[in-house]
């Protein structure tokens, strides 16, 4: 890991500074989830534990307790012994999760503590605080009533929205991994080519490269499989071939630190069939719509006024090629514009955000403007990441503004 453990210190600092007196906060790391009888899913912590720890072990939990102007924190963590490192792999000893999370040796315990200690804290006059995943276990313990549970995901939402640089150049770094894959994957494009071989390729180039878990299931559709949004189950040699005159939407994203990106290309494959390709006019528009975004987005706006107004333009085209009629509504743009124009991004690729909140610097967002025309058999998004500043927005990925590396040639 290259986030030194000072970050999550610091996080961890900064929100108990915002923790109301006589507060106690519980947060879990999780546990893996089972996929067959004897095998569990790859394991990835609660997004606000890891944002206050930087540990990705299961069963691991933390307090922080704030009390009469003392503030303490506690890490609990799985024993470590042969037989489960026999099994399961090495354990982390004491010291590797201090150095990790910056958390004092004296202030890490054993998961089997856990219990005692809650019980001691609840009956200490604290009151329980939770972050989405902890209330239910503590309501059925204790009894406790909605007045005497304090909701904190807000407080935590409020402080990822707000990227500090280190978070900001693991999410360069994931992006750098999801380009370069994507332009080794591009090689494979070839007439007659399916789904599932590109799929394959690309799992290989991420994989190549560190990412054993992607931020997302990756998406690879040829033709009108591009109209299945989250077409994350490619299809096979039964399924759409790559063609002269089609095109592939892709949509894949590498984690960095737990940091995600969150890139789509489409590939139009073949130079244009005739003044009327239909792709390539779709292409000047999808460009427009991206320099829309990249001027448009700065402090103080909204998503709901960047949506509005990408729309807007959206329509514009729309009614000049036909599409739509008669005085367009923003109902009407959504027939062909279908989903918004983009998401913050974060430790989850769709990272928890107050949606109402106007953008700030800090903020890290996917922008995806994307128009989908089934009766053109023609549609596509192309997304790139951006970091909000001071006076507008820069790229965090590489963002090729003409979409040169759109066009294959086979």
């Amino acid at each position: 890991m290259s986030i030194e453990s000072s970050f999550f210190k610091d996080n961890r600092e900064a929100f108990l500074d915002r923790l109301p007196e006589g507060t106690a906060v519980f947060i879990f790391a999780g546990v893996p989830r089972q996929m067959t009888q004897d095998s569990d899913y790859r394991f990835l912590p609660d997004r606000n534990f890891y944002y206050l720890t930087g540990i990705e072990v299961p069963s691991c939990k933390l307090i922080l307790l704030k009390k009469d102007g003392e503030e303490k924190v506690m890490l609990f963590v799985p024993p470590k012994d042969d037989m489960t490192e026999r099994w399961h792999g090495k354990r982390k000893t004491p010291e590797e999760y201090a150095a990790i999370s910056g958390i004092a040796v004296d202030d890490i315990y054993l998961e089997r503590d856990f219990d005692d200690r809650k019980y001691e804290i609840l009956k200490g006059g604290y009151k329980a605080s939770y972050d989405g995943t902890a209330v239910s276990d503590i309501n059925k313990q204790f009894m406790l009533t909605e007045e005497a549970v304090l909701d904190i995901g807000e407080i935590l939402t409020r402080m990822r929205m707000v990227k500090k640089p280190c978070e900001i150049e693991a999410i360069r770094k994931a992006a750098v991994i999801t380009e370069e894959a994507l332009s080794d994957m591009k090689k494979s494009i070839s007439e007659g080519v399916s789904e599932y071989t590109l799929f394959t390729e690309l799992t290989y180039q991420m994989a190549r490269r560190g990412t054993l878990i992607p931020a997302f299931e990756t998406i690879v559709a040829i033709d009108d499989n591009a109209f299945y949004l989250h077409h994350s189950d490619p299809d096979g040699e039964d399924g759409p071939l790559v063609r002269k005159g089609g095109q592939i939407q892709i949509d894949v994203g590498a984690r960095v630190d737990g940091y995600c990106a969150d890139i789509s290309r489409a590939y139009l494959i073949g130079g244009p069939t005739g003044d009327d390709d239909k792709r390539f006019k779709l292409l000047e528009l999808i460009k427009r719509l991206r320099a829309e975004v990249l001027s448009f987005v700065k402090p103080g706006v909204t998503w709901v006024s960047l949506n509005e107004h990408i729309r807007a333009v959206a329509g514009v085209w729309l009614k000049e090629n036909g599409l739509l009629e008669g005085e367009v509504t923003d109902e009407d743009v959504k027939r062909y514009y279908w989903h918004n124009t983009g998401h913050h991004l974060g430790l989850d690729v769709h990272d928890i955000s107050i949606r109402e909140l106007p953008f700030e610097a800090g903020n890290c967002l996917a922008i995806e403007p994307g128009v989908y025309i089934p009766e053109w058999h023609v549609g596509f998004r192309i997304e790139d990441d951006v970091l909000v500043t001071e006076n507008g927005c820069e790229y965090i990925s590489s963002g090729n503004d003409d979409l040169s590396d759109v066009l294959v040639e086979i």
